[in-house]
């Protein structure tokens, strides 16, 4: 089985800490990490993913605005950079815990930082990432 991602969620899942727009969204985001953390694959896809599903039902969801199609393009060019291999919507990955500490690497360097502009959450991820990604939920096994 794979687990649905749109590609800009790829980097927020670098510094999910368990906090989030909604108590059923967390949740939701807890059990997609165990399930990645237990090794299932990742398909990526274009716009809402499981990530988003709690959110799609709620007034002035923005799960599917122009912008957000904008952060998952710049995010696959970031990553397909850093991975060093071409990435795109229908891609399945599988990543290991080599791969997110060198996504870690570049995104506390700002390397994969440039599809986060404009985020409400931006200053807590830089934080997070200035803490060395500490308490962070993704921790892929060596595979």
């Amino acid at each position: 089985m794979s687990v649905s991602i749109r590609a800009h969620h790829l980097l927020c899942m670098l510094t999910y800490l368990g906090k989030g727009y909604t108590p059923a969204f967390v949740d939701n985001y807890n059990l997609i990490v165990k399930r990645l953390n237990a090794g299932e694959e990742i398909a990526l896809i274009n716009g809402p993913d499981e990530i988003c599903q709690p959110m799609l039902e709620e007034p002035g969801c923005h799960c599917h605005n122009q912008s957000v199609r904008d952060r998952d393009r710049q995010a696959l060019m970031d990553i397909g950079r850093s991975l060093g291999k071409h990435i795109e919507p229908g891609n399945v990955l599988i990543l290991t815990k080599i791969d997110i500490d060198l996504l870690r690497n570049e995104f506390a360097r700002g390397a994969l930082r440039h599809a986060c502009n404009g985020c409400e959450w931006y200053d807590m991820c830089t934080e997070i990432a200035k803490n060395r990604f500490r308490g962070c939920r993704l921790r892929l096994p060596l595979h």
